[in-house]
């Protein structure tokens, strides 16, 4: 099998992720969410910091920033429209991750 024939492999994969109700659902959200510009940049904002606590280093701090960032966002995520989208691409997210698991289970890579 050629780089090209799993290249179009992998667009006939794309196609039917998209067929699935788990990213149509996330796309409608998205398009929900992006209908408010103000909201979809604070919904950003929430994703980036949501980011950045998962990756911080610093445990002997890291109770009291989740504490913050529980408390900043607890009435954004009370937005249906906010949790909604974050619901939807959790789902997506989630599998996402089950897919490239399956895939590299098939595959010899350390």
């Amino acid at each position: 099998m050629t780089v090209e024939q799993i290249g179009m492999a992998a667009k006939e994969y794309a196609a039917k992720i998209q067929e699935t109700d788990i990213y149509r659902d996330y796309c409608k959200a998205r398009e929900q969410i992006k209908k408010d510009p103000e909201l979809y940049a604070k919904v950003n904002e929430y994703r980036r910091a949501t980011f950045e606590l998962h990756n911080y280093t610093d445990q002997d701090q890291l109770f009291d920033r989740m504490d913050a960032y529980e408390k900043e966002y607890e009435s954004f995520r009370e937005n249906p429209l906010v949790e909604n989208f974050l619901q939807a691409e959790l789902a997506f997210c989630r599998m996402m991750q089950e897919l490239n698991i399956l895939i590299l289970d098939h595959l010899d890579f350390e």
